[in-house]
């Protein structure tokens, strides 16, 4: 009981020392998507916030993320056996077009390995819940193979580096925050086939993407945000057909500092895929998501953030990410 006591009285010393902020604006919510390495190749709109950038202003954003993918489903109908890591870079452009209407455009360059988080993964799940009988299976090595009636419908080579489906997207906010009211904005978005379809880059069809996403500061220090984004994706991927989708992620921010904040997110993303007869296909994907932003100087700003896979729904999100995030402000 002491010990609690003690965590107790720091956490709310910590809280009552730390002065309020008045008016201070977030950083927004992690621009998260769906990291499977087969569902993200349907579009996928990123977190983002309600608010526009001003009129002439240009955020140039780089951002790195590394995933852990760990799968082995077999069913009479299809199987998936799957363990490699994904290093997703992309630059990220956005432009103030006008004070409510923002312009951005995303490419992504996609390299698959062994990676390096195999390791630190299995002590953490030794310590925890126990290494999953997936990864125990498969071992160290890189497996990619997703088959259905006894046939390969989808593999990828090790170490192979390949741009990935590129995304213009356009956001206009139709609701400026108020006392009462939260910030509104509409989102459209539209992937354009630019991957490597064979290495399973892309998709090799454009998908259209639409959304609403909101936000709302309260108490000074606390900040909410919410996407809801709807996707018709075109084509097929490994043969297979595609639906529409949707997402959805719920934020909260915590500004310690006018410089630094800390975030929470729970992220939900239904699958493109229909009665394949593997889960780690046919099953939708939910994530919790933490991590911190840290101005540098008045003109960048950096992010960490880190996403964990959620047992809502098994067998069908990626392991685990680790993304990092460096975004330049560029006022005319």
């Amino acid at each position: 009981m002491k010990v609690y006591r003690f965590v107790l009285a720091v956490f709310l010393l910590f809280f009552s020392l730390v002065p309020s902020l008045v008016l201070a604006e977030g950083f927004g919510p992690f621009p998260v998507r769906n990291f499977h390495p087969i569902q993200q190749l349907a579009l996928n709109m990123p977190g983002d916030r309600a608010a526009v950038l001003k009129q002439g202003v240009l955020d140039v954003r780089l951002e790195l993320a590394e995933t852990a993918t760990v799968f082995r489903d077999e069913s009479p109908q299809a199987g998936t056996t799957m363990k490699f890591e994904t290093l997703r870079s992309g630059a990220f452009l956005r432009y103030g077009a006008t004070e409510r209407w923002e312009l951005s455009v995303e490419i992504p360059v996609l390299y698959r390995s062994r990676g390096f988080m195999d390791g630190p993964i299995e002590a953490v799940e030794r310590m925890t819940t126990g290494v999953s009988p997936a990864r125990k299976a498969l071992g160290p090595g890189y497996v990619f193979d997703i088959s259905r009636g006894g046939r390969t419908i989808a593999t990828g080579r090790e170490g192979v580096v390949g741009l990935g489906d590129s995304t213009i997207m356009s956001k206009y906010q139709l609701l400026l925050e108020t006392t009462s009211m939260p910030a509104l904005s509409i989102r459209t978005a539209i992937k354009l086939p630019t991957g490597d379809e064979g290495q399973f880059f892309g998709s090799g069809s454009p998908d259209f993407g639409f959304g609403l996403a909101a936000e709302k500061g309260f108490a000074g220090r606390w900040v909410v945000y919410g996407n809801l984004n709807g996707v018709v994706p075109t084509g097929r991927i490994a043969g297979l057909a595609l639906h529409p989708t949707i997402s959805g992620i719920l934020a909260i921010e915590y500004l310690w500092s006018e410089n630094l904040s800390i975030t929470a997110q729970f992220d939900y993303y239904s699958t493109p895929f229909r009665g394949v007869g593997t889960r780690v296909l046919d099953k939708g994907v939910t994530e919790s998501v933490a991590g911190f932003s840290y101005r540098l100087t008045s003109r960048l700003l950096w992010q960490a953030y880190a996403v964990e896979n959620l047992d809502f729904i098994t067998g069908s999100a990626a392991d685990f990410t680790l993304s990092t995030l460096l975004t330049c402000r560029i006022q005319s």
